[in-house]
């Protein structure tokens, strides 16, 4: 035992932790942690903007399945991880956020950069932690690790006064366990709830596996291969399940809801029996919640009791991790007869295949699907993707097959605009052995665009691919179809209704010249067939390297699921404009949308 002030026990924790990495952003609160991590093994990434910060790190857990550390100062370093925080809360991502605070006399008395992070974040964190005391930063940093990776995992705040980094604290001894009062996560499933699952499954004649974002969380891919290739049932995935099954295997029918396939969206619309796997029955995913599984039993399997039965009734329970509970299935389960359902689900992709119009490719302009297909051709599921949020995002989720876990990162539940890019250095960081992409919207790029500086300090080669259409996508492509193509706060070059003038005054950011102008390598693509090429020497030139796709500016996402429509209402993409407008003229009286 020793004598040790905060500061050095709390980056001595930090490494008994197994922290590795950590991104943030200096300042007063938090002077005296900066001091002592000069003399550790910590590799220390600065970034520009402390959101920043919090997406790296998240990036990090995501690629690694191990917590990421961030870190800022008071008031508004630490209120810039907010959205961060919040964005790994809803996709139940482990991250330790350290915050630095003023001395605890000061707490309460509006003191200079003082900010309640402890009341901010409570409703966005699994748990925080005001420390008040340095005998206590040891027990309590070994516990918010503990709490943040176990169970349904998420992000813990630790607010750390001032005054508590300087105490001195005699005959230091570092805790070797954690104990926490009414904290006790279950892990394997009631043995009678798993013997019903394994019944069902074996009666069923449509069964359909449903897996999410838990069965990356808790490994369970292995687990879920043997379930689906065993009983011979169809698996489709939730966007932040991408990757628990391997998209290139007939079973799959990759992603479902909003934008996923039509025949993951038919089979949802048509089974008769739904095997929740680590999943949430999201708006997203659910579509109208009374035409959603109606002629289905369903089983949902989650370490979280609060979620079974919150959106959608359930008939099989099964509270445990989901890696444990499916060894525990499998044990028991036999094969059903799903061959003609499997005869259904492949007569479903002959007949709606995901499909865009390749030969309307306006000059100047390269069709948005084609860019993520050249980016799934060059890497072959030897890369791991990232995304930002929008129409670039669901295109990324259709045409990038995803093969492996932990290779498809990004924002599910909280859809924030800006995590793409920073994600990526923070995998980078993880994983320095894989190429990784971050396909963004050049709206969502901006948002966090100063981490290049990131990037190219810490040579941390990330390829970003900007689907170039010049408006904010999504959203235009909702007043398109549902708001008379009345654009509004869309058009990122200042043309649209709300532009005040802007329409003489054009102009759009040289995403070439600012990524030099940040050390970075920039190359613009206008051209469909210099797709490829572009991005085989993005990857072989191991830097930072933006690549601007020039893509064409209205193209749509679809298969598209109306809010509040059912599975099976789905508006399915055109095959050709001018046949396109009249069929649906004749159908549905709206101009291009055609229902399924």
């Amino acid at each position: 035992m020793s004598s040790k002030r905060g500061a050095e026990i709390i980056v001595e924790a930090l490494e008994r932790e197994g922290c590795e990495a950590m991104f943030g952003y200096v300042g007063g609160a938090i002077l005296d942690i900066f001091d002592r991590l000069r003399e550790s093994k910590i590799r220390f990434m600065m970034v520009r903007h402390e959101q920043g910060a919090a997406h790296m790190a998240d990036g990090y857990a995501r690629a690694s399945g191990k917590a990421g550390v961030c870190i800022a100062t008071s008031g508004p370093g630490a209120t810039n991880l907010v959205t961060g925080l919040a964005t790994a809360y809803m996709d139940s991502i482990p991250v330790i956020a350290l915050t630095g605070q003023v001395p605890t006399a000061l707490i309460g008395n509006d003191a200079f950069q003082e900010a309640d992070i402890v009341g901010i974040t409570r409703p966005i964190t699994k748990q925080n932690y005001l420390v008040k005391d340095a005998r206590d930063l040891a027990p309590t940093i070994k516990e918010a690790f503990y709490i943040a990776t176990t169970g349904k995992p998420g992000p813990v705040v630790i607010d750390l006064p001032k005054n508590i980094q300087q105490q001195l604290v005699k005959d230091f001894k570092y805790p070797e366990s954690v104990v926490i009062r009414g904290y006790k996560p279950v892990t394997r499933g009631n043995p009678k709830m798993v013997k019903k699952a394994a019944a069902m499954i074996q009666k069923a004649k449509r069964p359909v596996i449903y897996a999410g974002g838990g069965a990356i969380t808790s490994d369970a891919h292995e687990e879920l291969y043997e379930l689906a290739t065993k009983c011979k049932i169809p698996v489709t995935t939730t966007l932040m399940g991408l990757g628990a099954f391997p998209e290139n295997h007939p079973l799959a029918l990759e992603m479902l809801g909003m934008h996923g396939t039509a025949y993951a969206n038919l089979a949802m619309a048509e089974t008769d029996l739904i095997i929740g796997l680590g999943a949430r029955f999201d708006d997203r995913i659910t579509g109208k919640l009374d035409e959603f599984g109606r002629n289905a039993k369903v089983i949902h399997v989650d370490i979280d009791p609060s979620s079974i039965s919150k959106n959608v009734s359930v008939d099989c329970p099964i509270v445990g991790d989901l890696c444990n509970v499916l060894h525990q299935i499998n044990e028991y389960v036999e094969p059903g007869d799903t061959s003609e359902w499997l005869k259904q689900i492949d007569e479903w992709k002959r007949q709606y295949p995901m499909h865009y119009d390749r030969d309307d490719m306006p000059a100047g302009a390269i069709k948005p699907q084609y860019v993520i297909e050249c980016i799934n051709e060059v890497t072959k599921g030897n890369a791991i993707i990232v995304t930002e949020v929008g129409q670039h995002q669901m295109w990324a989720a259709q045409y990038i097959k995803s093969a492996r876990p932990r290779h498809f990162l990004s924002s599910g539940g909280l859809g924030t605009m800006g995590f793409g890019f920073p994600a990526a250095i923070g995998a980078k960081v993880a994983r320095p052995e894989e190429t990784v992409i971050d396909i963004a919207g050049d709206g969502s790029f901006q948002m966090n665009v100063q981490e290049l500086a990131t990037a190219v300090n810490y040579n941390i080669p990330v390829v970003i691919a900007v689907v170039n259409n010049r408006y904010l996508g999504m959203v235009r492509q909702w007043q398109d179809l549902f708001y008379d193509r009345t654009y509004a706060g869309v058009d990122l070059e200042g043309g649209d209704v709300l532009g005040h003038g802007a329409k003489d005054h054009r102009y759009v950011p040289d995403f070439v010249k600012l990524a030099e102008a940040y050390g970075a390598v920039g190359m613009q693509v206008t051209k469909k067939e210099d797709c490829l090429p572009a991005l085989e020497s993005a990857i072989k030139m191991k830097k930072v390297v933006v690549l601007d796709f020039s893509c064409s500016r209205e193209e749509n996402v679809f298969p598209m699921v109306p809010a509040g429509a059912a599975l099976s209402g789905m508006i399915m993409e055109p095959e050709g404009k001018k046949k396109k407008e009249e069929e649906a003229a004749s159908k549905v009286g709206g101009e291009g949308m055609v229902l399924l």
